[in-house]
């Protein structure tokens, strides 16, 4: 699909006071994230999406040589020059901080005081060929079975939008024209052309790459209107045989979008897990991640987020505002309210064998809010001499236990080397047994 699409430190965090006035408050201080950094080349697509109306974001972490790049994309219908423009990166690591996983934690009272519970579109056109150029190249493109659509220049992107009659002749004209396609590309081809999509084809264009003065290639974002709701992720495949990362953002007034040609689970939430996961949660999150992959036989996307843009909770990054949605590809917004954009993230872990279909979707009016959140509880460290105190000092062993299987579960790393670790800092308040325990 995409040749590959890519990949503030937080700022601040606020203690949140909460009356837990319905099941999704969760409150508690944040404490980290974990966004698209902690995989080595995880695609980003950001789609707005309001009835047959889409704004489709891809964020280009091609690495190599610019006058290399190729991007190949099936779309539904022929994209014109204002319809595609340069986006910002900015924006994508906004929603990606916004809606990334995250670890919160909780300090527990003197029970002595409290009752304790333990709850386990710029464009420029192209300079025009010579006349005679033009006659040679559309005889030549014909007897390929191929017809240029719509030729244009967007920022440091030349682009083409390409009509083919089937896959030999569309991979010909690329080679051709200096777009250079991977071997295995003609067998994915094939089922777009099929379907009659059409092929937006991008380049840079080095002259004005060079004056932008940008170091990475900025994302493309293309409008258009189609009842297909479809991410191509197939192209993706084509020079990779390992799995693959993508994090998909849509945005809808509606509520949370679905997968419907696969399974969606919601990624393993609200789990109570050690102190030391603080020091490396991304580990902790990747292992968790893969866990879960493999237990659903690799063939499922997971949900990491769904939540109203309007607000937060805990906030992993502010809510991108009216300005940064609209750059976003929110077409719909009409006020300087956020409470009609609902976010939903989904992950997916892909490879030719387990995802052999595009990723389609549909919108919902499903209004439920979710996240991925890890929690940890620090135990009160101070004197408790009551009776309350002394109940909460003894059922600490069997919550950090239960905190270590529950890691184990998690991740699949080995309980002994949880238990070893999980250790709490020891008062003089803390009975003499319990100094020794892990």
């Amino acid at each position: 699909m995409f040749k590959r699409l890519s990949k503030l430190l937080i700022i601040v965090f606020i203690a949140v006071i909460c009356f837990v006035p319905s099941a999704w408050a969760f409150c508690g201080f944040y404490v980290s994230k974990a966004d698209a950094k902690l995989y080595n080349k995880a695609s980003q697509v950001v789609i707005a999406r309001d009835g047959k109306r889409t704004v489709l974001t891809m964020a280009n972490d091609y690495q190599g040589d610019v006058k290399d790049f190729a991007l190949v994309v099936p779309v539904p219908v022929v994209l014109k020059a204002d319809q595609v423009r340069v986006g910002e990166s900015k924006i994508i690591e906004r929603l990606d901080a916004f809606s990334a996983p995250r670890l919160v934690e909780y300090f527990d009272e003197d029970p002595c005081e409290t009752n304790y519970f333990n709850d386990s579109l710029r464009s420029a056109q192209a300079p025009a060929p010579t006349a005679q150029e033009s006659v040679s190249r559309r005889r030549s493109d014909r007897s390929l079975g191929v017809t240029i659509e719509a030729k244009f220049t967007v920022g440091e992107y030349d682009i083409v939008v390409l009509n083919a009659k089937e896959s030999n002749g569309l991979v010909t004209w690329l080679n051709i024209n200096g777009y250079k396609i991977p071997k295995g590309a003609k067998q994915l081809l094939q089922p777009y052309i099929r379907q009659k999509m059409k092929f937006f084809v991008a380049k840079v264009n080095l002259a004005e790459f060079d004056k932008s003065g940008y170091e990475f290639l900025r994302p493309l974002t293309m409008a258009f209107e189609s009842p297909k709701f479809i991410l191509p992720i197939r192209l993706g495949m084509i020079n990779s045989t390992n799995e693959q990362d993508l994090l998909v953002y849509i945005l809808s007034p509606k509520g949370q979008a679905e997968l419907t040609n696969y399974r969606t689970v919601n990624i393993p939430s609200d789990a109570d897990v050690p102190l030391f996961v603080k020091d490396e949660f991304g580990s902790f999150y990747k292992s968790m991640f893969q866990n879960s992959y493999t237990k659903e036989n690799k063939k499922v996307a997971f949900l990491e987020y769904a939540w109203n843009m309007g607000s937060c909770d805990p906030c992993s990054a502010e809510p991108l505002n009216p300005e940064e949605l609209r750059k976003a590809g929110v077409f719909w917004l009409d006020s300087s309210v956020n409470s009609n954009v609902f976010l939903t993230r989904l992950h997916v872990r892909y490879s030719r064998d387990k995802f052999p279909e595009d990723l389609m979707f549909q919108e919902t009016a499903n209004n439920q809010f979710f996240q991925g959140r890890y929690v940890l509880h620090h135990p009160f460290n101070g004197e408790a001499k009551c009776d309350a105190g002394k109940q909460y000092q003894r059922s600490l062993p069997r919550r950090f236990e239960q905190e270590s299987q529950t890691l184990a579960k998690l991740t699949g790393w080995k309980i002994q080397d949880i238990r070893r670790r999980n250790n709490v800092p020891v008062s003089s308040s803390i009975p003499w047994w319990r100094r020794f325990w892990f």
